[in-house]
């Protein structure tokens, strides 16, 4: 699950919101640190604070992961993804296929969710921006072995940079692809890989309900 899958049922949790991106922002933030479930176990008390509300979120980013990368639909898209990027960019598999169908997937999860819920994506935003990213930054320093500096110059970045519209697009949704590659040091993806998106968004607004099963991800 990517950003607005996880944060969707939540958007009246400012700090519960901002938790579920913790894992995701310290990976760009600062890799070096994060966020495991039996350290974030003792700051779920429950009483609305900040702490404990980025705490919440944290912990269900990670139950989310839990299931949502053991279900067999996932197993299954994901890997039709990987071959479909097989087919386009050849049998070298310096793409690293797999990744891209695992977190292809996932950013497509998000986009239909978008599609299929109007104005959400500008409240998930909204709600971002009140809160205070000096107080999510506390919140995480308290839960990690190793505390980071980094998360206060990055959350501000994030809410500006508002890319997640951009899964939309498969022009777009190319070039943000093209910005994770860098980043983990892979080779950009040529233009053809766009017939990839395309062919790929009917499948994910088909089996979306098993994607998220109800059981896991109630609206």
């Amino acid at each position: 699950m990517n950003y607005f899958a996880h944060a969707l049922r939540f958007l009246d949790r400012p700090y519960f919101v901002a938790g579920t991106a913790v894992p995701d922002w310290l990976s760009v933030a600062d890799r070096q640190v994060r966020v495991r479930a039996k350290l974030i176990e003792p700051h779920l008390l429950g009483d609305g604070s900040p702490q404990s509300e980025v705490a919440a979120g944290a912990w269900q980013h990670l139950q989310d992961d839990g299931w949502f990368h053991s279900t067999r639909t996932f197993f299954e898209v994901s890997t039709t993804l990987a071959v479909k990027f097989r087919e386009v960019l050849g049998p070298d598999d310096s793409h690293r296929t797999s990744f891209l169908g695992h977190i292809v997937t996932e950013l497509l999860i998000d986009a239909e969710l978008i599609e299929r819920h109007p104005g959400q994506i500008e409240q998930y935003y909204e709600v971002l921006r009140g809160i205070e990213p000096f107080a999510v930054q506390r919140a995480v320093n308290a839960m990690v072995k190793t505390p980071t500096e980094n998360l206060v110059p990055l959350i501000p970045r994030y809410i500006a940079e508002r890319f997640l519209p951009d899964y939309l697009s498969d022009e777009r949704l190319l070039h943000r692809l093209n910005q994770v590659l860098w980043r983990v040091k892979l080779p950009p993806l040529p233009a053809e890989a766009e017939s990839v998106l395309n062919r790929a968004r009917p499948l994910i607004h088909d089996r979306l309900s098993d994607l998220l099963p109800e059981e896991h991800f109630r609206l």
